[in-house]
Order: C-alpha cells, then sequence, then structure tokens
C-alpha cells in the first residue's frame, strides 16, 4: 500500500493544520509514494523500535511523538535523534508522526482516555477558534443549484450535526467585459446587468483548497466573484483536553483508585483531597498544566494530566484535585487508538503494535 494513503486517511481524521505551532506531525522520512507491506505503531520512535521495524519487515513506522522537533543542521549520529533518522533513511523505513493534531480533535488521544474512564457527555475542554472560514460567492441564477452542490460535496456547509448549510440572497450584479475577456454572458464592451445568487458557506479551514477547486469547476464565469474570511467562531470539535461525567459520583480517594485501576498505572502524584464528590473529570494526555485554569472553570473536580511541575501543583488552589500520571501513561492507549483507527479502514494491512517500551521514565519500588 501506497504510504500516501495510509497518512491520508490519518489526515482526514486529524488534519495538520490542527497541531501547535511548536509541533511537527506529518510524514517526517521516507517518500509519500513508496509502497510498504507492514507498519509498526508505537508512541516514540526510538532505536530499538526501528530495530523492530527492520526486524519484522515494517516499513513505515507510525508515532504519536515526533522524532524531529526542531530543524537537524548535521547527521553525524552524535545523539538519538540523528542516530534514529540515519537508521531508518538507510533501511528505507518511513517515519510518520501524528502528534498534538489527534491530540486537539475529538475521538483522540483525550477522547481515548475519557473512554477508558468511562466519561460521559464529553466535549473539548479548550476549543479553538480562528479554524473556520466563510466563502461568499455570488452565482448565475442557472448554475445556483449546481455551484451550491459542489461546494457541499467538498465539505463546505457543516455545522455541527447539520451538513449542506447555507445562507442565499438574491440581488443583481454588473460588469462590462474588457477586450481581452472571453466573457459566458453579454457582449464585450457592454455593461451586463444578471440576476444573480449570493451564496454563503462555512467551512473548516483545511478544507480551503478543494472547496475553491469545487467553486471554480462548477461556476460559469471566467471570472469568479467571491470572498473569503477567518471567523473567530469557535470550533467546538478541534482543541486541547477533554472534560467529562463520571457516570456515578466518586470520593476523591475512590477515584484515584479507578484511575489507577483503569489506565494500569503504578503511581499519581496529586494535590490534597478536598473531601469533595468525583463527578466532572478533566483529561489532557501529555503535559496538560497549560490547561488548569480551563479545568477550574469547567468545573471539574478532578484534573488527570501529566509533568505538572512541583510549584505548578500550588496553582490548584483548592479549586480541584490534580492528578498527575505520568507523560507516557497519560498517552499510552494512543498506540492502541491508531491501531484500531487504520484497521478499520484498512483491514488487509498488517498492523503491528511495538513491543518495546519507550517509557524514558522508570519507578523504583
Amino acid at each position: 500500500m501506497k504510504i500516501s494513503a495510509i497518512t491520508s486517511y490519518l489526515e482526514r481524521i486529524a488534519p495538520l493544520s490542527y497541531q501547535e505551532s511548536y509541533d511537527n506531525s506529518g510524514l517526517i522520512v521516507g517518500n509519500p509514494n513508496d509502497t510498504v507491506q507492514r507498519v509498526l505503531i508505537a508512541l516514540d520512535c526510538t532505536e530499538a523500535v526501528v530495530d523492530e521495524a527492520i526486524e519484522k519487515g515494517c516499513g513505515l513506522i507510525i508515532t504519536h511523538h515526533p522524532i524531529v522537533f526542531k530543524g537537524l543542521k548535521k547527521f553525524n549520529g552524535k545523539n538519538y535523534v540523528e542516530r534514529v533518522v540515519l537508521k531508518a533513511i538507510k533501511n528505507d523505513i518511513a517515519l510518520y508522526a501524528i502528534h498534538t493534531n489527534l491530540d486537539n480533535v475529538l475521538g483522540g488521544v483525550n477522547s481515548k482516555i475519557a473512554e477508558k474512564l468511562g466519561l460521559e457527555n464529553t466535549a473539548i475542554l479548550n476549543p479553538k477558534s480562528g479554524l473556520i472560514k466563510k466563502l461568499t460567492v455570488f452565482v448565475p441564477r442557472t448554475h445556483v443549484e449546481s455551484v451550491r452542490t459542489a461546494l457541499f460535496e467538498a465539505g463546505a456547509g457543516a455545522i455541527g450535526d447539520y451538513d449542506e448549510c447555507s445562507f442565499n440572497s438574491i440581488g443583481y450584479g454588473t460588469f462590462r467585459a474588457g477586450q481581452d475577456a472571453n466573457p459566458t454572458l453579454g457582449e464585450i464592451g457592454q455593461q451586463e446587468r444578471v440576476e444573480e445568487t449570493k451564496i454563503e458557506v462555512v467551512f473548516p479551514s483545511f478544507k480551503e483548497r478543494s472547496i475553491l477547486v469545487a467553486m471554480y469547476s462548477a461556476h460559469p464565469y471566467e471570472e469568479v466573484a467571491h470572498d473569503l474570511i477567518t471567523l473567530e467562531n469557535t470550533l467546538h470539535q478541534v482543541g486541547s483536553g477533554i472534560i467529562g461525567n463520571l457516570p456515578s459520583g466518586q470520593t476523591e480517594a475512590e477515584f484515584l483508585g479507578y484511575l489507577k485501576e483503569k489506565l494500569n498505572l503504578s503511581v499519581i502524584r496529586h494535590t490534597p483531597y478536598l473531601d469533595k464528590e468525583v463527578v466532572r473529570v478533566a483529561i489532557c494526555g501529555g503535559a496538560g498544566s497549560f490547561l488548569l485554569e480551563h479545568a477550574k472553570r469547567s468545573g471539574a473536580n478532578v484534573f488527570v494530566t501529566g509533568d505538572f511541575k512541583y510549584h505548578e501543583f500550588f496553582d490548584a488552589e483548592d479549586s480541584l484535585v490534580i492528578a498527575d500520571i505520568g507523560h507516557f501513561e497519560s498517552e499510552q492507549y494512543t498506540q492502541e487508538l491508531l491501531f484500531d483507527l487504520l484497521h478499520e479502514e484498512f483491514v488487509d494491512l498488517p498492523l503491528l503494535l511495538t513491543e518495546v517500551n519507550t517509557n524514558p521514565v522508570k519507578y523504583y519500588y
């Protein structure tokens, strides 16, 4: 199977435009037109994981964390990043990462944790804005239906649980074709007045190219009059963290025991109990301290995440219990998530979960 078929599918689920500015998701090593026989899935790409891919005949490694975050200026093998990239290239193994873009979508990393905990009525904890665009296009009456249908088929007009949404207003447009024009309507040098419909649709910004292609293909005019603007509306399906409710309330001690059991944890670092019932739980896989204030405002009783620093625990300020379960531990089921997503789409593609524990943090009991 071509690498591009696999990565295109993943990017429909978690578009690369949804990743954070510091991130480096996508195809890091390899040619998208190459074909692979097997795929290895891991949380991190280490030398041991590449060795495993070589041994098992996997031409593509899909990980959550990118092996390269910053530009590499030299390839001398002086650190593990350079050695991993060199080994992958030498053995014709492609490396693909799906990181914060998978964190930032419903059905992604945080949704998987919420599923493991049985949370209900889940929603994005901190939805993003600025990811929605609005297209306004002016169409002669004869082509309104075909242009509108083309826009819908390209992915425009979806709002929440509704699709084929548009606003249409009727008016007329004027134009005069120049000497070098090839007008669909009217004569060169004469002002024309044409009854037109203004079609307005919204769409996620990552679909812009396909929607504009559809518009130009369906529109009869040589020059298509249209406006394209970015909206500040919040896209509630995209953003950081997850908030949800337990099926029934638990004491704080009961919930931490439940958390430890459901996520197979060795240890949990947490702030003092507040003697409150735990019903509402906020989640952020990986390093989530940046979402603490959002967790407070959401009414969460516990915030489950990783990588809290010592002084950041004080910021709970008796509003909730912070439960730091560790970075790896909070994202360990991302491998299972990726396996399930890929298997559902590519039933005949051999998928392997790594047998390497890539967690660099160990615990002494």
